[in-house]
């Protein structure tokens, strides 16, 4: 799939995407409030807040789709402002939104795409069935679109970004609606072009895909980037290294403040849990005396440091 890919893996490290002081307004509201952000040559870098927190109107930003307020934003050396044309030659974009062409089969989709790119139409069939090969749906190619579940156009979009190997692919929800060996197919895709050191930006809702794929997190919330750093060192640095998870019990949770002081415990609806940096055995003592049922000892996650710097309540707007 990616044999002829242009590799990338002999660059520095040097600053592919920065955003300086980048601001969306929409009349009275704030969507994202004057970021600065930085992204290396190579990485990928996963974009996470809840709903309405401003994650989807920078990557918008990010491919032209829509301009700043104020601030800039700089593609490979190119400000969004004044150079959107040249920008979407290097990006590759996989919208939430379907965008299929309803008018055309699975492959004319993919080839009407790339001739968008100045790909000779040979070339853009010869790519097109390498990508349906790939994402699995070469006996879909002469279907139209409306025959294809939602997985499938999911992968269809993510294959149509690839068509032109882009220097950086901007992933909006990529799993959203796929199944787990779907899921784990577009993985596979972003793995490997993470080997071509191919820059890639991911926003999602599944944290654990982002504590997999990417190297650097930044969260978002209100508009504003609240954290950035490694997976691992931000669980670190907010969690621990280890979640206790019991049934909420009013008696226990005294017992439980007092054998583990220098943790953090919350209660949230019917459960307990507490997060600590010791290990597992820290609690065995504990488990052991109180004969404790229904209890889930577990490594801390990316998900628990995401409720904990945007809390639990649910965000309705997106």
């Amino acid at each position: 799939m990616f044999v002829e890919w242009v590799i990338f893996s002999n660059e520095s490290r040097d600053v592919l995407i920065k955003a300086v002081k980048l601001t969306k307004k929409y009349d009275d509201f704030v969507a994202v409030d004057g970021i600065d952000f930085e992204i290396y040559s190579g990485e990928c870098v996963g974009f996470l807040g809840p709903n309405g927190a401003g994650k989807t109107t920078t990557v918008r930003m990010m491919y032209c789709f829509l301009p700043p307020t104020s601030g800039d934003l700089i593609i490979a050396g190119l400000s969004v402002h004044d150079r959107c044309r040249e920008i979407k030659q290097v990006v590759g974009v996989a919208p939430q939104e379907d965008n299929l062409d309803l008018d055309f089969s699975v492959v004319k989709n993919l080839v009407v795409y790339a001739r968008y790119f100045d790909i000779s139409k040979e070339e853009a069939l010869k790519r097109a069935n390498e990508q349906l090969d790939f994402f699995q749906l070469q006996e879909k190619r002469d279907m139209p679109i409306e025959a294809l579940s939602t997985g499938m156009k999911r992968r269809l979009i993510f294959a149509r970004a690839l068509l032109h190997k882009p220097k950086v692919l901007l992933l909006d929800e990529p799993t959203t609606g796929l199944d787990p060996q779907a899921r784990h197919l577009v993985w596979d895709a972003v793995r490997q072009l993470k080997k071509l050191h191919v820059t890639i930006i991911l926003t999602t809702h599944y944290m654990d895909e982002a504590e997999i794929l990417c190297d650097r997190i930044i969260i978002v919330d209100h508009g504003k980037i609240i954290e950035d750093g490694p997976p691992k060192e931000l669980i670190k640095k907010h969690i621990g290294e280890n979640v206790l998870e019991l049934d909420y019990d009013s008696t226990l949770l005294p017992m439980l403040k007092q054998t583990f002081s220098d943790a953090r415990i919350e209660v949230i609806g019917e459960r307990m849990q507490v997060f600590t940096s010791k290990p597992y055995s820290v609690f065995d003592g504990f488990l052991h005396e109180h004969k404790i049922q229904n209890v889930t000892l577990r490594k801390a996650n990316l998900e628990d440091v995401f409720l904990k710097l945007t809390g639990r309540a649910l965000r309705t707007n997106d």
